[in-house]
């Protein structure tokens, strides 16, 4: 789809919403996954608690399984003002500003909570400012509160027990330059691939094994080929409420606060389901034959600061990338 037709789809949508009667404090919220999901579950549970703690001021109505579009189109929607809130990774605002997609890189943090401070360090906020400025769009209140996936995983058909495993090994990666990078210097053999094609290249020894969420490994299938199931934390991941900013800013301000509080007991309420759905997917995977290990994350840390550092010596990461993310490795 070119820029003019997907402004054209946008424009039609604006037309059939404005055209129905839709309340003028009724948001809509875009979303890719089903409302049965666990991040379904959180987004209905943020759209019943914005309604009860605006007293009605303000609903969200959910719109899941990308009906209102793909990324693009609902990018432009967003932008728009069509769209209120896109629930999503906020890898996606690289559109507007392309330092965002160092918010995870893989391996690059100790933990979650050192990822944590690395995301409330001036340089992201800088990062967010940015796009606020070029598309009208912004974070809905702390950036990691909505937790995603709960966390990371290889999973794959041949035992994985630490960093030295990874030489070799036939991985599939999405088409991301810096993600492709990363694991070639680990010493994988990258191959690109739909995430919908990997049960069967599994199955077909064309890769032998894959990064996901936890949360997607049972739900995928994937662990019927591909037994082994590796905790490695490659990055912590958020779901970003992004939002349209000139609609916040005509809220008045007991709306906003209840919005807000909406927010955050969403989040604190992510966090408790999705470790309570991960335990209950892995005893699942585990009892039907699966293997699982936490790995040593420490090692994939350090073979990979020789590679950072050629970034950073090269231009190729946001200046003063590696001082934010030293400064942040412990907490103040």
């Amino acid at each position: 789809m070119t820029r003019f037709q997907g402004l054209l789809s946008t424009a039609a949508i604006a037309i059939a919403f404005t055209s129905s009667s839709v309340h003028a404090d009724t948001w809509r919220m875009a979303t890719k996954m089903p409302v049965d999901s666990p991040e379904g579950q959180v987004f209905q549970k943020f759209a019943d608690l914005t309604e009860e703690y605006t007293n009605g001021e303000l609903t969200i109505d959910v719109y899941p399984n990308e009906q209102l579009g793909k990324e693009d189109a609902v990018l432009e929607q967003l932008q728009a003002g069509v769209v209120n809130i896109y629930a999503e990774g906020y890898g996606f605002m690289k559109k507007w500003v392309p330092e965002i997609s160092w918010a995870t890189p893989a391996f690059m943090f100790d933990d979650y909570d050192h990822w944590v401070r690395f995301m409330q360090t001036d340089m992201v906020k800088g990062w967010f400012d940015k796009i606020a400025d070029e598309a009208g769009v912004g974070p809905l209140g702390e950036p990691t509160a909505v937790l995603r996936g709960p966390f990371r995983v290889i999973v794959s058909n041949t035992p994985i027990n630490g960093v030295e495993d990874i030489n070799g090994l036939k991985l599939r990666m999405h088409p991301e330059k810096l993600a492709i990078s990363i694991w070639d210097h680990l010493g994988a053999e990258v191959i690109t691939l739909p995430w919908t094609e990997v049960y069967q290249s599994i199955q077909k020894d064309i890769v032998q094994a894959v990064n996901s969420p936890i949360a997607l490994v049972e739900a995928m299938r994937f662990n019927e080929v591909a037994p082994y199931i590796g905790r490695h934390d490659e990055y912590w991941q958020s779901i970003g409420f992004m939002m349209n900013l000139a609609a916040y800013d005509a809220l008045d301000d007991d709306t906003k606060a209840g919005l807000l509080k909406a927010y955050e007991e969403t989040g604190a309420y992510s966090r408790d389901l999705m470790f309570e759905v991960a335990d209950a997917s892995i005893k699942r995977m585990v009892d039907g034959g699966a293997t699982y290990t936490e790995l040593d994350t420490q090692p994939f840390v350090d073979a990979l600061k020789p590679f950072y550092a050629e970034m950073e010596a090269s231009g190729e990461m946001p200046e003063g990338y590696m001082a934010a993310v030293e400064a942040t490795r412990v907490s103040q």
